[in-house]
């Protein structure tokens, strides 16, 4: 999971896409980016951490021109803290190309050697934005007309980048001198949206993750890119879209409504709100099913992503909602923070309880889902302490048993705590009295109800299925193998906190 933001304006781009960053802040914590282009010149800067962290006012000022695109990353593939891995990635042939990508590609391995046999082209880290990036490359090189590119051609090779990369991408790309690039997988499984804003210089545009940023940076939402689909805007703010996959299919990330995306945005026209509410009134009727309702006093949500499904579940039994716990927002999320001893310890600094909405009660929790129980576990015996004589548990979304390939950092089965447990013998796992888990055909309802036509989606975390159709046992275990040599932040060498400044192009731009 990752954040991405391109735009083309009509001034100058770089506190645009500061403040863009800002909003997708929550979908990568690990580094963060900001490129721009000045006539034939980019200029980039990227590093680790926060937005807030890598940009002071010296990288700002180092960032001019009217387009550009920004990036916060959260590793899912490659090394978590390699700053090489930061995007956007530049890449100097053909044009010049500098990517931004969220998702993850699934034959990564297969395209790197590709890449170094066929298209004679290097590979200097260990992601696969980078392999991406180069396979969009070699395909605009190949779909050129001598020294000349043209709509035609950029939308050919976007065609040439699905016919060989499998896996989740939603891609920003800018080509020097040419323009802005977006476009999605075949499936559709991260999401990725435009909005314009109408100046009397001409018409602004802004491609993003969610909906979210358009909204607080006045733009007007057009609609979902779709598909398989390219969107190319030029240089004189003219707007090119077509279909560039021959099998199209929407199959949506249905994490995203769960837990990853921020409630106040809508992807493929669902409001995620709405989306979470539904969930906790579907769950209310299987609470229903498994505790008796009149031995719950108080229904509290674990902050923050399951608010409206604990509402609406409170509300569809009943029962008083209350919050019994009050959120420390500057620490990280615990769920993409790495290694399971920082998780553990990070839960008790992020949360804290309201005593009286506990003592002496029968206390119904509900999160909008278990990964790995770390957290689940040190919130039961929080509300313990805090004098619950009952604590329940309920989870908004089935229970996690597969690994996710796709862009979320969920891969090896060992860690998830459903996997090869029942729901009893997970509830005795956190310590809970009773565990309630979402049904999958429910969660998909919950969407559904909303956009009957979305039907299909990406649920391979709860049910095994694979939308791309080439995961397999094998594929897994290479993947849980990579994963069990990484080596921590303190094995890295050099300084985990330096950042990086480039001016990439004809012209340095600076003295």
């Amino acid at each position: 999971m990752c954040g991405i933001l391109g735009v083309m304006a009509t001034t100058p781009v770089n506190q645009l896409l500061y403040d863009g960053l800002m909003v997708l802040q929550h979908r990568g914590q690990d580094a963060a980016g900001i490129a721009t282009a000045e006539g034939n010149t980019f200029h980039l800067h990227k590093g680790p951490g926060l937005v807030r962290d890598v940009f002071r006012t010296r990288n700002m000022r180092a960032l001019p021109g009217n387009w550009g695109i920004g990036h916060v990353r959260y590793p899912t593939a490659g090394s978590a803290w390699n700053f090489a891995e930061a995007q956007p990635f530049y890449v100097n042939s053909p044009f010049g190309l500098v990517l931004g990508h969220n998702g993850n590609l699934t034959n990564a391995e297969q395209l790197k050697d590709e890449m170094f046999r066929l298209d004679r082209r290097h590979i200097n880290t260990n992601s696969d934005s980078e392999v991406l990036l180069n396979v969009l490359a070699h395909e605009l090189q190949a779909a050129a007309s001598g020294y000349e590119l043209d709509v035609d051609a950029i939308f050919q090779a976007v065609a040439g980048v699905h016919r060989r990369c499998r896996g989740a991408y939603a891609v920003v790309a800018m080509i020097s001198g040419y323009g802005l690039l977006a476009f999605r997988d075949p499936h559709g499984i991260r999401p990725l949206i435009y909005g314009e804003n109408k100046t009397p210089e001409g018409t602004e545009y802004l491609v993003s993750s969610e909906s979210v940023a358009l909204d607080t940076l006045g733009f007007q939402a057009v609609r979902d890119i779709e598909p398989g689909e390219a969107i190319f805007i030029d240089l004189n703010h003219n707007l090119h879209s077509r279909q560039c996959a021959q099998q199209p299919m929407y199959a949506p990330c249905i994490f995203e409504y769960v837990y990853l995306a921020r409630p106040d945005t809508v992807i493929d026209n669902v409001s995620v709100y709405e989306a979470r509410l539904a969930m906790g009134e579907l769950l209310a009727e299987k609470v229903k099913e498994t505790i008796p309702v009149d031995e719950i006093d108080v229904v509290i949500p674990i902050p923050d992503s399951s608010r409206p499904s604990a509402m609406q579940l409170a509300h569809a039994l009943d029962i008083p909602f209350r919050e019994g716990f009050v959120k420390n927002r500057y620490v990280g999320r615990t769920f993409i923070m790495p290694g399971q001893a920082m998780r553990r310890k990070s839960v008790r600094q992020k949360l804290n309880t309201c005593g009286q909405e506990f003592k002496g009660k029968r206390v119904l929790l509900v999160d909008d889902s278990i990964v790995r129980g770390t957290t689940s576990r040190e919130i039961v015996e929080m509300a313990r302490a805090a004098g619950a004589t009952k604590v329940y548990f309920a989870s908004a979304a089935p229970p996690v048993r597969f690994p996710n390939v796709y862009g979320i950092d969920m891969p090896t089965r060992a860690e998830l705590i459903a996997t090869g447990r029942t729901d009893a013998q997970i509830a005795a796992e956190i310590g809970a009295d009773a565990l309630v888990y979402q049904d999958i055909e429910a969660l998909k309802q919950s969407i559904t109800k909303l956009r009957p036509d979305l039907t299909v989606f990406d649920a391979s975390c709860f049910d095994g299925c694979y939308i791309t159709g080439d995961i397999d046992e094998y594929y897994l275990d290479a993947v849980e193998g990579k994963r069990g040599g990484k080596g921590s932040k303190s094995d890295e060498d050099g300084d985990g906190k330096a950042s990086q400044q480039l001016v990439l192009g004809l012209a340095s731009g600076q003295d």
